[in-house]
């Protein structure tokens, strides 16, 4: 695999993690019960709904990566829509959706090792410094 690169790893990985129905439930769970402030944040919220528009956010956003426009968009709008005239998003919460998301992926992905991690690592990095520096 490490012939990949981190994006396509990612991406790849998703893909394995997603052939499951439980994979973003599995997420959620386990993202939600990280901390009172992220149960805050998710309270009401349809969960089914939400997994399908974070599986494609996970999709735009690894490809706004490499310069990809809809991703980069993508990117721009999530976070506008996450920043603190928004959902108000704090950033201390971005690192526990990446752990969340690490430990669950790595759950499912029947594939993992130490360079899909590193993809995962580098792709959400990437996320969420983007995220904070536009909070």
């Amino acid at each position: 695999m490490d012939s990949l690169a981190p994006k396509q790893q990612f991406l790849a990985s998703l893909d394995r993690c997603t052939q499951s129905a439980e994979f973003l439930t599995e997420f959620y769970e386990h993202f939600i019960n990280s901390s009172q402030e992220v149960r805050i944040h998710f309270a009401g919220t349809n969960i089914e709904k939400q997994s399908q528009m974070l599986r494609r956010s996970l999709q735009l956003t690894a490809a706004a990566t490499t310069g990809d426009a809809t991703g980069l968009r993508e990117l721009r709008a999530r976070a506008e829509s996450h920043d603190r005239d928004h959902l108000n998003v704090r950033p201390k919460l971005y690192e526990l959706w990446r752990v969340s998301l690490i430990e669950t992926a790595r759950r499912f992905d029947d594939a993992w090792d130490h360079d899909v991690e590193d993809a995962w690592n580098r792709i959400l990095g990437y996320v969420i410094n983007h995220m904070t520096r536009h909070y």
